[in-house]
């Protein structure tokens, strides 16, 4: 298998291979950058395929271009026919045409699927079209294996508002049994008090907590989260401990974010290395 040998040596097992599908951002902090980042930083072997580019800074989004499907259609089956995949991510996929060229890719990769449903950017900008939702909703999530939603994607996803640690509950339950997810990851960082995450994989429910950071660098902390979760999966890790290793990778992030930028500066991507691996998530 291709990835199985490194400067002539033979390798114990294969290199941990993970794909990020998703937007580029100029600015490094988001989007197939931070993903990239984030598979590097925890030793797996990171590819891309990007749906659009956009022209963008910690202040928001100037500008987006989408790449046409068939270009995308070719990164990936440029990826399939030669490359081991362990595990993948999608991020921004902006319209549907992009989508169904998604969507027909992912079960020949044979791999865990995490997305990280972006619709809005952490300045606010609306990064998915309105009746892309729907298209996502109904044909993509019943394809993942774990869905990391904050409150108001997984509001627009559920149609339903959030407000307790109940709601977020009972959002990831309908995430999971309405629409088809094989796991669903609802994200508190926009509720007060402590960051609180909840997890549901379809038979039970976990909590993740942390201490909450004030800090405006969040940029990118969506993107760097859900990639640390698929790096951990495509190491084999199981899921309900890859999401905790994943909330101790973003912690570290945020709280070690870089005041970068005139906005919303990224998280610190190499954190968790100043830390020690200290674990402050339960």
């Amino acid at each position: 298998m291709a990835g199985t040998e490194s400067s002539g040596t033979a390798m114990s097992r294969p290199i941990p291979c993970a794909l990020t599908i998703a937007g580029s951002d100029s600015s490094g902090g988001a989007g197939i950058q931070a993903d990239l980042k984030t598979f590097q930083e925890l030793k797996s072997y990171g590819m891309s395929v990007i749906t659009s580019v956009t022209a963008q800074n910690t202040t928001g989004v100037q500008g987006v271009h989408h790449l046409p499907p068939v270009m995308i259609k070719q990164q990936l089956e440029a990826i399939q026919a030669d490359m081991p995949l362990h595990a993948l991510k999608t991020g921004m996929i902006a319209d549907i045409r992009m989508m169904k060229v998604v969507a027909e890719a992912i079960p020949y990769f044979q791999a865990p699927y995490v997305m990280d449903p972006v619709m809005v950017a952490t300045s606010g900008d609306v990064l998915m079209e309105s009746e892309a939702r729907f298209y996502l909703r109904e044909h993509l999530i019943p394809l993942t294996n774990l869905v990391t939603p904050n409150i108001p994607e997984a509001e627009m996803i559920t149609e339903k508002n959030i407000e307790s640690a109940a709601d977020m509950e009972a959002s990831a339950e309908h995430i999971v049994h309405g629409f088809g997810a094989g796991a669903a990851l609802v994200k508190g960082g926009h509720r007060m008090g402590e960051a609180l995450d909840v997890l549901y994989d379809g038979k039970k429910m976990y909590r993740f907590t942390s201490d909450r950071i004030t800090t405006k660098n969040t940029h990118g902390t969506g993107c760097t989260y859900s990639a640390a979760i698929t790096a951990y999966l495509s190491q084999g890790v199981p899921l309900e401990e890859a999401v905790r290793r994943a909330k101790v990778y973003i912690t570290a992030g945020i709280r070690h974010g870089f005041s970068i930028g005139k906005g919303n500066g990224p998280t610190n991507h190499w954190a968790i290395r100043e830390e020690g691996a200290r674990d402050e998530c339960h």
